[in-house]
């Protein structure tokens, strides 16, 4: 019997402790989330407007884990093998971006690292950052708790961008359609190539720009690695040339099969050989796309994941939005299996804005001030609880 009530016990205060965790680490500032608003206007926000096909594109992974001081690892390749494998698939630019560890890149300047030791796996890249911001809410279910992260990490960094959606739990559309203030979001994060959730933010009047990664950490795992990449038309491969072209616009992303299902020349070649996109942009009030080859099908997606129009056995469609379209972006499939995403092409009102970003949050000062007080009440009455556990039980 006296086992039992140990064990009892020490579950109890464990549970206790864990909730005192999950409460220290709750605190955040309660925002007053805007109505969704579609976006309007008479001009159409072209990301493709510095487009330069003289220029080209580089292959880019922006999501990427090694091996860092310390012995919890996700990856066991040290920073210089892992760039050495994706030199192999032409890759010309890859960022280093270890969990809430800025690593320094051995032929770079570029920085940035993955912010979230959360339950939820609720995680951000942050670009430019001095140094990790080492707060996290150990259970951010409350999408105010979100919008807070993504607050302070804005105001440390020069691009936030929201990490697998799909891999996120508590993530959903309606969070999607609330959220704002992140430059970025993280494509193709999951089986899906429909990326429904960028098409909920967007629908809303959230707008961003979309990117696909590996997400590496093994990239002796053939079907882990020059699975997803994004492709950029600058000429630079700097740290600032990067934060140009990502807050500007000009890219698109890409998912490629494991070509040679293990064999590494055979990857290696065909990876140098993918389609890609011959010109893009606005011409006449019309959406256009030319790309090297013929796709499958290419589709323009608009307004709630819908289908604006779908062109098959073609390398080239235009779409001229109408007054009802909002916005409208590119899709891409290719027989043997790659997908081309590009940014969305969306309404707005030049004479009043230079792009369709807004912030469409505000802090709400008395709800913050109560639920922060709340925590502290919760936190000193959990306390107490355990206090009692360890000393009278």
């Amino acid at each position: 019997m006296k086992i039992v009530i140990k064990i009892s016990k020490w579950i109890v205060s464990l549970l206790l402790v864990v909730a005192l965790a999950v409460i220290a680490t709750s605190v955040s500032l309660v925002y007053d989330f805007s109505a969704a608003e579609p976006f309007s206007g008479d001009d159409i926000f072209n990301p493709y407007r510095n487009f330069d096909s003289t220029i080209g594109w580089k292959r880019a992974n922006f999501h990427t884990h090694t091996r860092v001081e310390g012995p919890l690892n996700e990856c066991d390749y040290t920073p210089e093998q892992t760039l050495e494998y994706y030199g192999r698939f032409g890759y010309h630019i890859v960022t280093l971006s270890n969990h809430n560890k800025i690593t320094p890149h051995p032929e770079s300047d570029t920085r940035v690292y993955e912010h979230g030791y959360n339950i939820a796996k609720f995680h951000k890249l942050v670009f430019g950052a001095e140094k990790e911001w080492r707060f996290d809410n150990l259970l951010p279910i409350f999408t105010f708790q979100k919008q807070f992260q993504i607050d302070r990490l804005a105001a440390q960094g020069d691009i936030v961008v929201l990490n697998h959606p799909l891999r996120t739990h508590t993530m959903n559309d309606k969070v999607m359609s609330r959220l704002s203030g992140y430059n970025i979001v993280e494509l193709d994060s999951g089986r899906s190539t429909e990326n429904s959730y960028w098409d909920a933010a967007l629908s809303a009047g959230r707008y961003s720009f979309g990117i696909a990664n590996d997400d590496l950490h093994y990239p002796n795992r053939s079907h882990c690695i020059a699975v997803r990449s994004n492709m950029l038309c600058t000429e630079a491969t700097d740290y600032n040339a990067i934060c140009r072209v990502l807050l500007d616009g000009c890219y698109y992303a890409m998912r490629t099969p494991d070509y040679g299902s293990g064999d590494y020349e055979v990857k290696a070649k065909r990876n140098r050989d993918i389609p890609y996109i011959n010109n893009i942009g606005v011409a006449d009030g019309a959406i256009f796309i030319s790309l090297s080859e013929a796709a499958d099908s290419i589709k323009v997606t608009g307004q709630n994941h819908s289908t604006l129009t779908l062109a098959t056995g073609t390398d080239s469609l235009g779409y001229k939005l109408l007054p009802t379209d909002h916005y409208g972006r590119f899709t891409a499939y290719f027989a043997d299996g790659e997908v081309i995403y590009t940014n969305p092409f969306a309404r707005y009102d030049a004479d009043i804005a230079d792009s369709p970003f807004k912030v469409g949050y505000s802090v709400n000062t008395t709800l913050s001030i109560l639920f922060n007080i709340l925590l502290l009440a919760l936190f000193l009455a959990v306390a107490r609880a355990l206090y009692k556990v360890i000393t009278v039980w």
